[in-house]
């Protein structure tokens, strides 16, 4: 083959640009300088200087082609490929980005480098454009840099933000804690009191009682009874209204049957108070055989009118409303520690800059469908029919090792049709104000939202921007 390149060499020597140094970038030149030798970059072999682009590829990573393409097709039997398949050429592209093409691009009519330095032998008229495409990109990093500098400065002000609300919220719970144990002694003085108020009833109910039964047929008269018997004060007794308040005396918990009831009444289904007080009336007294049921409530009874008795019941229905306000009130406490340690055990950044998304929420409407992304809490989404989905609930910070905060995961939303829950991934982007910018659902159920935020902005970055030669 070393004869094709001669036969090359010695149809393009009226060429001097055919073996012009093109497609080195300024950091490999010192490889390239002329010399009775050239060593391959990659150290495998060592060749003659004048075999350097001379469209034969010499060296295995061909670093000694690294601006010719073959042109002698005829010769070859290339048709118009690279001498080396591994061949690059580079384009300076002074005033815009440097970089590589493949060898096979040069010389192929076709412009790869904006300042046309991969077209330096073929008909293909390209105009340098370099200036052009660097001016639109340094505007671009321009804007970029303005708007990383104004979200760092937005960024600062959210983490003294988060700060000051980190330190609000720990003498919060250092305030309900308090309050817990304030109500635990009330709480404990309330129950002693109601049951002291509840002792205090229980005698109370136990003496009169005992006073009741001594004095129950001293202060009953006929007329009194045959009226609290007379439910419906018809001037009558009915078998109901017997069997509603007349009991059989060993046995008060059993309703007197029919039968009984009218023997009471004397065989007849109705009973006036004249009957009533020869007949009904007299068994009563006797109160062998039954007794009035209810004797709290019937006439005459010390129980029902005691106003000490009263007072004692009121005071304990006082107490167990007392109790129970407090009980109520020791609850809520607790359910708001319990929700406050929850959200302050979450991680909120290494400066707390991420805490002021706790509390707020940020929708975004994609189509048919409205998203909404709570920060630390839940994604959904609800369809113009009103069907709301949950799309996760918060799980986990998933960013890489070098910026852990810059990914959200959303997990175990409302099962998928395919089976599985939905989840969504959620990547934050740096930006001067904190909005959901983008929702997709690359595959089923499994949604990527984009949220942009002052507070995702890095300082590292404003190391990055156009190339130095630019």
């Amino acid at each position: 083959m070393r004869f094709h390149v001669i036969i090359a060499a010695v149809f393009w020597s009226g060429l001097v640009d055919s073996r012009k140094m093109r497609g080195i970038s300024s950091s490999y030149k010192r490889f390239y300088r002329e010399r009775r030798s050239f060593l391959c970059i990659d150290g495998s072999k060592m060749i003659p200087f004048e075999q350097v682009n001379d469209d034969y590829c010499d060296c295995e990573d061909g670093s000694d082609e690294p601006g010719t393409k073959s042109t002698y097709v005829h010769v070859c039997f290339t048709s118009g490929t690279s001498a080396c398949p591994r061949g690059r050429f580079y384009c300076t592209n002074l005033g815009f980005r440097p970089h590589y093409v493949p060898s096979s691009r040069v010389n192929d009519g076709i412009c790869d480098c904006c300042d046309a330095s991969d077209e330096y032998n073929s008909h293909a008229r390209c105009q340098n454009t370099c200036w052009n495409l660097g001016q639109r990109e340094r505007a671009y990093v321009e804007g970029q840099m303005r708007t990383l500098d104004e979200g760092l400065r937005l960024k600062q002000q959210l983490i003294e933000e988060g700060v000051l609300l980190w330190r609000e919220k720990q003498a919060q719970l250092r305030e309900l804690h308090q309050v817990a144990e304030d109500l635990q002694i009330k709480l404990e003085e309330h129950r002693r009191r109601k049951h002291e108020a509840d002792r205090v009833k229980e005698q109370m109910l136990k003496a009169l009682e005992a006073e009741d039964r001594g004095l129950r047929h001293q202060n009953r008269t006929a007329t009194s009874v045959f009226q609290f018997l007379d439910s419906d004060k018809d001037g009558s007794l009915t078998v109901d209204e017997v069997k509603a308040k007349v009991v059989l005396v060993h046995d008060e918990e059993r309703i007197l049957s029919e039968e009984e009831a009218l023997g009471l009444l004397g065989g007849s289904h109705q009973m006036d108070f004249t009957k009533f007080r020869h007949a009904l009336w007299d068994i009563l007294t006797r109160g062998d055989s039954v007794k009035i049921k209810d004797t709290h409530g019937a006439p005459g009874s010390v129980v029902s009118e005691d106003p000490h008795l009263k007072a004692a019941d009121r005071a304990a229905e006082w107490e167990a409303t007392n109790l129970k306000k407090v009980e109520e009130a020791y609850e809520t406490v607790n359910t708001e520690i319990s929700d406050l340690q929850k959200k302050l055990a979450i991680d909120y950044g290494t400066d707390w800059e991420f805490l002021f998304l706790n509390t707020q929420c940020y929708t975004l409407k994609v189509y048919e469908y409205t998203y909404t992304l709570c920060p630390f809490n839940q994604v959904t989404q609800k369809s113009t029919a009103g069907t709301e989905v949950s799309l996760g609930k918060w799980g986990m910070w998933s960013g890489t090792p070098k910026n852990h905060y810059n990914q959200m995961v959303y997990e175990n939303g409302e099962p998928c049709w395919q089976g599985g829950s939905r989840s969504t991934t959620v990547t934050l982007t740096c930006g001067t104000e904190t909005a959901l910018r983008s929702v997709k659902e690359p595959s089923k159920c499994q949604y990527i939202m984009d949220f942009q935020t002052p507070v995702a902005c890095q300082p590292v970055l404003k190391q990055r921007g156009i190339h130095s030669e630019l």
